[in-house]
């Protein structure tokens, strides 16, 4: 039986995905982080989550519906892997675009119709197409993932991989061709994720976590990681703060709402944390995975669309969001959104 239930999440609050999951945010103003990446782009979409991954919310006004699925719904076909185990961004489907997806999930009872529901979701997945591949290139990329989920700890290389697969495709060109990554750094993205997870969410010692990931040499294990993440695992675990969550992001995020229309600086949001440029941009990147900059963007476009949407003119829109010229207003729209705020509001 599947679980449906709609809740004010807490502010940078961990919550774990026990079950292939379906994340309806219903509404809400910032970021949401899942698996140690920020995104500013979830409105209008479905998130599909499979189990371990996680999802926090970085502000406090966020309303989400959970909807969660029995396993045995789930993989009678291996279609669905493109809902659940998406390899390079958030797994999600652009949700105003489907409306039998709409009709599911605005209804209060799912019941046995929870299959229908993901059988009309994958269908919009392969629509979307997002790597531009056909289905049976779409599942020799998975086949890929899959044995990557099942044996990175094993420190798996790109041949033996590949003859896990029984294919007559070249998967390494095939992956390499569709999501514009190699296969080899597919299995390091693996192996750097569950390290994180391991450093920010178990009291395990860094040696131990090295060598359940597969690495003999705890010191090379520092070192990589610190490369790739700019911290070092004992840095990176204090400033996750999974168990104390302090205030410094709800602090962050209620100053862009107040300020920024009017401050687009980063000079600006320092001076009120009482601290310098530098400081606060390293805090926001180590506490939130994303810039201080991004963050002011993105809570900027949010205005903007609320009042294009409104049907305001878009010279107002641009005086009230703090622009001298509506063609600097109209440059920064289309930059982050793809299209001008006239087409937007078409």
């Amino acid at each position: 039986m599947s679980t449906v239930k709609k809740i004010n999440p807490e502010i940078n609050k961990v919550y774990f995905i026990n079950k292939y999951t379906l994340v309806h945010i219903l509404e809400g103003t910032g970021n949401i982080q899942v698996d140690f990446k920020s995104y500013d782009d979830w409105e209008d979409k479905a998130i599909f989550l499979e189990k371990s991954q996680y999802i926090k919310f970085m502000s406090d006004d966020f309303v989400v519906r959970f909807i969660d699925f029995p396993d045995n719904i789930l993989f009678q076909s291996k279609d669905v892997r493109v809902l659940f185990k998406h390899l390079i961004s958030l797994g999600y489907i652009n949700f105003k675009e489907c409306e039998d997806c709409q009709t599911f999930v605005n209804k209060t009872v799912f019941n046995e119709e929870m299959g229908n529901l993901i059988d009309v979701s994958t269908k919009q997945w392969y629509w979307q197409n997002p790597f531009q591949a056909n289905k049976e290139e779409y599942q020799i990329i998975f086949d890929v993932k899959e044995v990557i989920d099942n044996e990175f700890t094993n420190k798996i290389n790109v041949q033996s991989l590949i003859n896990n697969i029984d294919s007559e495709f070249n998967a390494q060109h095939l992956v390499k061709d569709k999501l514009g990554i190699t296969i080899n750094k597919l299995i390091n993205k693996k192996q750097l994720k569950e390290s994180k997870k391991d450093i920010a969410f178990t009291d395990k010692n860094i040696q131990e976590i090295a060598y359940e990931q597969g690495y003999k040499d705890p010191a090379y294990f520092n070192r990589l990681f610190k490369n790739n993440v700019g911290q070092t695992p004992r840095e990176f675990r204090n400033n996750f703060d999974y168990k104390n969550r302090d205030l410094f992001t709800q602090d962050i995020i209620n100053l862009i709402q107040i300020f920024h229309k009017e401050q687009h600086a980063l000079g600006f949001y320092a001076d009120k944390m009482n601290v310098s440029i530098k400081t606060l941009s390293k805090k926001v990147k180590n506490k939130m995975n994303t810039s201080l900059g991004q963050l002011i963007r993105s809570e900027i476009i949010r205005s903007a669309k609320i009042k294009l949407s409104q049907n305001e003119n878009v010279k107002d829109v641009a005086y009230a969001l703090g622009f001298e010229e509506v063609s600097h207003f109209s440059s920064f729209f289309k930059n982050n959104i793809g299209k001008s705020p006239s087409a937007y509001k078409e």
